[in-house]
């Protein structure tokens, strides 16, 4: 085949996830948990409605993490499973539900089943105490620990609604995805409290949190309200760090991408978390987060949770080999959104920072690919390439085909995948679409392969020609790199002189005017192009 043929076969056809598909499509959960102060088991009831997408499907499963001596008795043990009034024999082992229906199942069939279960969740929901020492219950499922407290098909691509109806002792607040529909104080001095998630979103987006809150309105934007929740210890820190920049994000990402997706965007501190978790309507931080201080670091945690309700929870990878259309793209617009807010010098050393955390990492894993390929070990779904290098493809593909068509394509992008989901190759052609460009290569290069550019070079002043000489080239391992990079001539008090090169394995040289001799010679002056290395100054 030709080369540009075998290209665009890779970049078209990557290998799904190991995740076993079935012929179902969860369309509604409907979870109506009890939970105690004076025991960890929790009582559970799923309502599942499943639609069946081919015809004499048998059986049915939903992944739900057993009981088992290996977790110390900790897991979930189910009690009876009934598909309308009619109960089903079933079998629960090896952290799957599978359910033998009555008869083969009609194409486009509504399957609505009834799960009873209770247990001790050994993930997922946590129950323990918060940094005060107070009791609370907080979820955290990424990638795939939903299961171990609800029963579902617990994979990213598997988008459905959902409602969240929580019992629980009445001196506690419950937060959950989407919007309140109901809160009542029960005779038992318990709280029954309902979310409604009325817009599809994968189950590692379900969330809960149940402690003791204070609870602030920071107002709306266009008519979507934004809250803070944090330990009620922490009312006055918490109000204060979570008060910005909630509001200016969000109409950047409303502005420059699509319309907000949800019902509401709420802040939440959470013991369950590391860093931030992007949980639809509702998200989680590290119970750290909040120390009165607005730090630099957090203020960023906030903003890239932000940007992920439209990339990741809204525009959702079908499949985990994708993952870095979720993690890549709320780096990145992250760091436009601190371009925007913040300047672009900031811009430009958040980038410079990414760099370096790719170019460390490839020193070590040479080969990692940011598009996974057969991904079964949940451990290895992101790592800093998903994010950083994911982030890096973005935005060469914005130098690449210009700031007006790289908006447009996201805006479409986000158009046309919002509250569904999508694959690299679709991100690809809708890029094509906007910029006119085959961007085959391109992303194979940079999204299917391992490696960086590495170049060496060297500079040195002609005097007599009043120029500088430059030679460079790529000397990874592998084929080159199809790529430009800008070298920039500085010093003298003149304006620096800048010039874009083609750079291959062959060495590339390049005169650029200079009337003395200059301080510095750079490469990539203006932060664009994802590589490694440095010019050496030679003897004139």
């Amino acid at each position: 085949m030709l080369p540009s043929l075998l290209l665009a076969l890779a970049a078209a056809a990557p290998a799904r996830d190991t995740y076993p598909r079935q012929p179902v499509d969860a369309e509604h959960y409907r979870f109506a948990l009890t939970l105690s102060d004076s025991v960890d088991r929790i009582e559970g009831e799923a309502r599942v409605r499943l639609r069946v997408t081919a015809a004499g499907v048998t059986s049915v499963f939903l992944d739900l993490a057993n009981a088992t001596p290996a977790r110390s008795g900790k897991g979930m043990t189910v009690s009876g499973v009934t598909l309308g009034a009619t109960p089903l024999a079933f079998r629960h082992a090896d952290d799957r539900l599978t359910m033998t229906l009555p008869a083969a199942s009609t194409l486009g069939q509504v399957l609505e089943l009834t799960v009873r279960y209770r247990g001790i969740p050994a993930d997922g929901l946590q129950i323990k105490p918060t940094r005060h020492g107070d009791r609370a219950f907080f979820s955290d499922d990424w990638p795939n620990k939903a299961r171990q407290w609800l029963p579902t098909i617990d994979h990213v691509g598997d988008k459905a609604t959902m409602e969240m109806a929580v019992t629980a002792p009445a001196h506690y607040q419950v937060i959950s995805n989407g919007r309140r529909v109901e809160e009542t104080d029960m005779p038992d001095a318990t709280r029954r409290t309902v979310w409604l998630q009325s817009v599809p979103i994968s189950p590692w987006l379900y969330v809960l949190g149940v402690a003791r809150f204070a609870v602030q309105s920071l107002g709306d934007y266009r008519g979507i309200p934004l809250e803070t929740w944090v330990f009620a210890r922490d009312r006055d820190a918490g109000f204060h760090d979570f008060a910005v920049p909630v509001k200016d994000a969000m109409a950047f990402y409303s502005e420059f991408v699509g319309p907000y997706a949800y019902e509401k965007l709420a802040n939440v501190q959470s013991t369950a978390t590391g860093g931030g978790m992007e949980a639809a309507t509702a998200i989680m931080y590290d119970q750290r987060s909040v120390d009165g201080t607005r730090s630099l670091r957090w203020r960023n945690v906030i903003i890239h949770e932000i940007a992920h309700q439209w990339f990741g929870n809204a525009v959702t990878e079908a499949d985990w080999n994708d993952v870095w259309l979720s993690e890549g793209f709320a780096t990145y617009f992250t760091s436009l959104f601190i371009e925007h807010a913040y300047g672009r010098d900031e811009f430009a050393q958040v980038m410079r920072d990414s760099r370096k955390t790719i170019v460390d990492f490839y020193a070590k894993q040479p080969d990692y690919r940011v598009v996974h390929e057969n991904l079964s070990d949940m451990a290895q779904v992101t790592t800093g390439m998903t994010y950083q290098k994911g982030a890096w493809v973005l935005h060469m593909l914005r130098q690449r085909i210009g700031d007006d068509r790289f908006w447009a394509g996201i805006r479409d992008y986000y158009a046309r995948y919002m509250n569904g989901t999508a694959t690299t190759t679709d991100f690809r052609r809708v890029m094509e679409r906007a910029s006119g460009q085959d961007l085959t290569a391109f992303f194979e290069q940079w999204l299917y392969r391992g490696q960086i550019p590495r170049i060496e070079g060297s500079w040195r002043w002609d005097a007599a020609a009043r120029e500088v000489v430059v030679e460079m080239r790529q000397v990874q391992p592998g084929p080159a790199f199809s790529m430009e990079l800008e070298v920039a001539v500085e010093g003298g008090g003149a304006t620096p002189v800048v010039q874009r090169a083609n750079v291959g394995s062959a060495p590339t040289q390049l005169r650029l005017a200079a009337s003395e001799r200059p301080g510095a010679v750079t490469l990539d002056p203006m932060v664009r192009t994802l590589f490694t290395g440095t010019l050496q100054a030679r003897p004139d």
